[in-house]
């Protein structure tokens, strides 16, 4: 018979996401969920300790002849079985941790427990899309293409302006667009690659270098500005860079101020647990709600299309 511990823990067995801060390292993030978990299991009711029998001694009463020692069965608790024996039911969990955000970055971090760490592989064998939103600065080039780095060059950036930015984002967005074609392994002829890329499931057959598939700028006021952008295969670093690169075609510079995650395949910032809820109970309704949602077909997630639409298609292949 199933303790209530383990019955939590088959509940527990599941995707899930969490929103990582930045300035954490991520597996702080894991180490501090498996402790959570591990003290909620532990923390259910434990089922009453089995009985033995033991056949116990005992002297006869004064009124009777001495006869010596007497024994009696009776049903007493096994010790032997008693949690300060034996220890936690639980002690140890295996939290499997999806596309992994370094320190500096913050947002959507996707976890498994248990046999979730299969589906977190076949998750990732999907080319999952991520988008994350940009902030950068106008005017600075560092050694790490973020801001908190080493200053090594200033430069002007009175002369760039939101018409231009736009321009330039899109001609990186089709410079991806075509990298994208180039990577997939589909005969862009084929009936087969135009409905790929009108249902947005064009992708890279493996491994690739980064693609960003879909660029925009979502807010500007120089110096500063912030682009959201979805992409496959990408590193924070990457991105960074990326925003250095944008400086360059503007001829100016820029650094990186923020790097955030805001959806990773079908799990986006409304999905993610906070600091506070990073309890057994909370990632046990966060789980269940990810498998209804799977199999409603009303209200499952989907991976939303990325921007390489129709009309970008035949203009790549021209």
């Amino acid at each position: 018979m199933a303790t209530p511990a383990i019955r939590m823990f088959r509940r527990l067995e599941g995707l899930f996401c969490v929103y990582k801060p930045s300035g954490v390292h991520w597996k702080l993030v894991r180490d501090s969920i498996e402790i959570n978990l591990l003290k909620g299991l532990n923390a259910t009711p434990l089922q009453p300790l089995p009985q033995g029998v033991r056949f116990l001694a005992h002297r006869g009463s004064e009124t009777e002849a001495p006869k010596g020692l007497t024994l009696s069965a009776a049903s007493v608790p096994v010790l032997s079985k008693h949690p300060l024996v034996t220890g936690p039911e639980f002690q140890n969990i295996r939290v499997g941790v999806g596309h992994r955000l370094d320190a500096f970055s913050s947002g959507v971090l996707v976890l498994a427990v248990g046999n979730g760490n299969k589906a977190l592989n076949d998750l990732y064998r999907t080319r999952v899309t991520r988008e994350y939103t940009l902030e950068g600065e106008f005017g600075t080039a560092t050694d790490d293409f973020s801001h908190k780095g080493r200053v090594i060059e200033r430069s002007t950036y009175g002369h760039i302006t939101q018409d231009k930015l736009d321009r330039v984002l899109a001609m990186l967005e089709g410079v991806n667009q075509k990298a994208l074609l180039m990577y997939s392994n589909v005969d862009m002829r084929s009936q087969e690659a135009y409905e790929m890329a009108v249902h947005g499931l064009l992708g890279p057959d493996g491994k690739s270098q980064p693609i960003l598939t879909g660029l925009r700028c979502v807010h500007f006021q120089p110096p500063n500005f912030t682009l959201e952008v979805q992409c496959l295969n990408e590193t924070q670093k990457y991105l960074r860079k990326f925003v250095h690169e944008i400086g360059l075609e503007l001829r100016s510079t820029a650094a990186c101020k923020g790097v955030r995650r805001t959806r990773d395949g079908p799990f986006t910032l409304q999905n993610a647990l906070i600091h506070h809820q990073w309890t057994a109970s909370d990632v046990v309704q966060a789980i269940g709600q990810y498998h209804s949602k799977k199999k409603d077909p009303h209200t499952q997630i989907k991976n939303p299309p990325n921007s390489f639409t129709t009309g970008n298609f035949h203009h790549a292949l021209s």
